[in-house]
């Protein structure tokens, strides 16, 4: 099973594909460039390198929101030009979930914060909790514990005050690791606001990356959670400012 997973909801533009459970080629770059001029070529690039025929794919994978409302959109007309064309399905991605996913099995909390403006961020709360493993994986590694974690939400994707969401990680009372493009606008507040343990995930692991996306959304389309490319929308989770502007106005 073949799928390509695409991400443009920040700072980051990132495409990968993923072939059943591994991550055949992904393209991340972080720069001034905008996502219009970078994800087509991008994406042409490794579908070249890797010789992937495009009629093989099965799905199409979309950090759906929220973020960015630019770059959701260009994300969007992206993936469903693509699907459109393909006759494929797109699968939807929380941009959140999939940021959070860079932590895999850590035992720490996961915050993912992404600057919304107006001292908002895009967050939400996660961990990783194990499962058990049975069968043919289990006997992988006979001479150790063979460990395979689940993403569990513990708070949903939401647009709120960053007071809020350090509130209510300190109310877990449980170490926590942040990242996202919303940790340098916050962390001198967060040092102020947070009275548990907490971290900064490094570098090369605190931005979007399309493998994640890609990898969340393998395991949504194996359980039949899509949809076709013509209904797909971004979700924004709250109005753009040009649309705040026309209801403050009256005008919605």
């Amino acid at each position: 099973m073949k799928l390509i997973g695409i991400d443009s909801s920040g700072l980051v533009a990132s495409v990968a594909i993923m072939e059943d459970d591994k991550l055949v080629a992904e393209y991340t770059v972080n720069n001034k460039k905008t996502h219009s001029q970078t994800l087509l070529p991008m994406l042409e690039e490794i579908v070249q390198s890797t010789g992937l025929d495009l009629k093989e794919v099965d799905a199409i994978a979309i950090a759906a929101g929220p973020g960015s409302f630019t770059g959701l959109r260009i994300g969007s007309a992206t993936a469903k030009g693509l699907g459109l064309a393909l006759k494929k399905p797109i699968v939807p991605v929380s941009t959140v979930d999939a940021l959070a996913y860079n932590m895999y099995g850590t035992d720490c909390l996961v915050c993912p914060i992404m600057d919304a403006r107006r001292n908002q961020v895009y967050t939400g709360i996660y961990e990783f909790v194990k499962e058990d493993v049975q069968g043919d994986e289990a006997d992988k590694n006979a001479s150790a514990a063979f460990c395979k974690y689940q993403l569990n939400v513990i708070k949903e994707a939401c647009a709120v005050p960053i007071e809020e969401i350090a509130q209510a990680l300190n109310e877990t009372g449980r170490k926590v690791i942040f990242l996202g493009d919303g940790v340098p606008v916050f962390a001198e507040q967060l040092k102020t606001l947070m009275k548990v343990d907490y971290s900064f995930a490094p570098a090369h692991l605190a931005l979007q990356k399309a493998g994640c996306v890609a990898s969340l959304g393998m395991e949504k389309f194996c359980n039949g959670i899509y949809e076709d490319a013509a209904m797909h929308s971004p979700e924004y989770l709250r109005l753009s400012q040009a649309e705040r502007e026309r209801k403050e106005a009256g005008l919605l």
